[in-house]
């Protein structure tokens, strides 16, 4: 009997998702990929792989033929819409293949046909125009995730490499917006979270947090601002309490170099670019995201649409690589 494969999303058709989705497919063998299949129209896919000059044979399947066409075929989940788009030139016209590539997967994965979800890149923009009501691509996933259900959920983004793996407790707020946004129950929150996916889908058995501090120097006992004295320290004792490893809070400037990164499994960083800015510098190519918090795996490489190189060819697909094994991986747990 077959085990249950990946599913790509299609993503924007405009940037760069579809024809990294047929370049990590050429490379299925070299880079020792699990079985997927991507949601889209495969005649687009098809128009995408000829304007590369690839020779990729595409194939419409339903979830259970993935495995078996994988090896000749990229095979493809069809939609009930055709898509039609320019590489580098977003068109709200798409919108509807876009997030129908999106539910589709979701629903999938959640009834037991594929073990995880793989997201390509959607520029929320383009999906604004077309009436989408989500704040983003996450938010979206919670919700559907949600649906019919009694439960809610509260999705925590991880940037996770091999050498690094960060959490933001705070995510696409603007930066002036971050100390109001900050509190100790969203921290207890997400380390909570962090530490219980870590130990159920990475098999690690007793995880470590770092929870940097919001100022320099964490605050500087309280004369460079008093959030870490107010509101990180409690979190922290709070998490040791609940039996979380948790150190901090720690400034932020000292923790990502090498001998301070094999101290701990997870850092949790308070806003968006303190925790993006050291693992894009260490792991550009391969960082790969990862929604904890939900009910199903969904991974997704750690980079935008990409419009302005979409259609060229020199989109590297590394991270998507990286993602659809991690995916495989946290799928298997």
């Amino acid at each position: 009997m077959n085990q249950p494969s990946l599913l790509l999303t299609q993503g924007d058709p405009a940037g760069i998702g579809p024809e990294l989705a047929l370049r990590a497919w050429m490379l299925r063998k070299e880079r020792a990929l699990p079985p997927f299949a991507i949601l889209s129209d495969p005649a687009f896919l098809e128009r995408v792989a000829q304007s590369q000059g690839w020779d990729i044979p595409v194939m419409a399947v339903e979830t259970a033929q993935i495995p078996d066409t994988f090896p000749k075929a990229l095979p493809v989940l069809p939609l009930s819409v055709s898509v039609s788009a320019q590489p580098g030139r977003p068109d709200a016209g798409a919108a509807a293949s876009v997030v129908e590539s999106i539910e589709t997967a979701v629903r999938l994965v959640q009834k037991g046909a594929a073990s995880a979800l793989v997201t390509n890149p959607i520029a929320k923009h383009v999906l604004y125009e077309a009436g989408f009501r989500h704040p983003g691509h996450t938010e979206f996933l919670a919700a559907l995730a949600s649906d019919g259900r009694d439960q809610t959920y509260h999705p925590v983004m991880m940037l996770w490499s091999e050498q690094l793996a960060v959490v933001p407790v705070t995510v696409h707020i603007p930066l002036a917006d971050v100390p109001s946004a900050l509190t100790t129950d969203l921290i207890v929150l997400t380390g909570r979270i962090v530490a219980r996916e870590l130990r159920e889908r990475f098999g690690i058995a007793n995880p470590r947090l770092a929870l940097a501090g919001l100022n320099p120097h964490a605050g500087e006992n309280g004369a460079m601002g008093t959030e870490d004295g107010s509101i990180i320290a409690p979190a922290i004792d709070m998490l040791r309490q609940e039996g979380i490893e948790a150190a901090g809070p720690l400034p932020a400037d000292t923790m990502f170099h090498a001998r301070a990164r094999s101290r701990y499994d997870a850092a949790l960083a308070m806003y968006h670019d303190q925790a993006l800015i050291p693992i894009k510098t260490i792991a550009f190519d391969e960082a790969v995201n990862v929604t904890l918090g939900l009910p199903f795996v969904r991974t997704s490489p750690d980079h935008g649409t990409a419009f302005d190189i979409a259609g060229k060819g020199i989109a590297r697909p590394d991270s998507l690589i990286a993602a659809i094994k991690l995916a495989a991986r946290l799928g298997a747990a």
